[in-house]
């Protein structure tokens, strides 16, 4: 009888879609840009426009993937989702995109612990408002871990929101940690408005709309 060992399963992820567009979002808005799309996610945000994401997908192994983002031959790389770190794997691909010389960003709900990140990697934090139907879920210790080069996204669906996200920014100094970026939740508040809200308390923050809905809508895989 054979006792050798089977080889051990290649590290690998689910993945929803790999693409190339502009980047709609982030200090990085813009550049052209390799998305990485996990599927999965553990929230249920009410404003979510990647719910496609939440199920589904297929397996690919880590060199794949790798192999996938160098043939689409952007140096930006966002890894996304769903919610990139549900899956352990995206851990060693996040460093693997970087060791591959690429500017690797991560977009993540904040609610799983982000101190595992490689710290090359720009982490961009979705601080969960009351709005989203997800504020429970903010997981406070991940604002600590924040470096200079990382981003705080709030998505506001209203006046309440809003004024939930500035009292948010002064007690926990976001402006201070890092770029603290207010946008408007598409069809539930007006891209305007907010806009003079932040001017008007003249807040240390960016206003931000995504750029590839401007553009393409909300067609997946742009």
């Amino acid at each position: 009888m054979d006792l050798t060992p089977s080889p051990a399963t290649p590290p690998r992820l689910k993945i929803t879609e790999i693409f190339l567009s502009l980047q709609g979002e982030s200090s990085s808005v813009g550049w052209p840009t390799v998305f990485v799309r996990l599927t999965g996610c553990p929230l249920r945000c009410q404003y979510c426009d990647t719910a496609y994401a939440f199920h589904g997908g297929q397996w690919m192994s880590l060199d794949a993937i790798v192999d996938e983002v160098q043939r689409l031959g952007a140096r930006h790389v966002c890894v996304t989702g769903g919610e990139p770190l549900a899956q352990k794997n995206a851990l060693p691909l996040l460093a693997r995109l970087c060791d591959a010389g690429h500017r690797v960003s991560l977009e993540t709900s904040g609610a799983i612990d982000i101190s595992g990140v490689d710290p090359r990697v720009i982490r961009v934090l979705d601080i969960k408002t009351p709005g989203s139907a997800e504020v429970a879920r903010n997981r406070w210790e991940n604002l600590a871990l924040l470096q200079p080069h990382d981003e705080i996204k709030f998505v506001l669906c209203g006046r309440e929101d809003y004024e939930w996200a500035r009292a948010c920014v002064a007690e926990h100094g976001l402006a201070e940690r890092c770029a603290v970026l207010f946008s408007p939740s598409q069809g539930q508040l007006d891209a305007t408005q907010l806009a003079d809200w932040i001017v008007a308390d003249r807040l240390p923050v960016r206003f931000q709309m995504q750029l590839h809905k401007v553009l393409w809508g909300n067609a997946p895989g742009r």
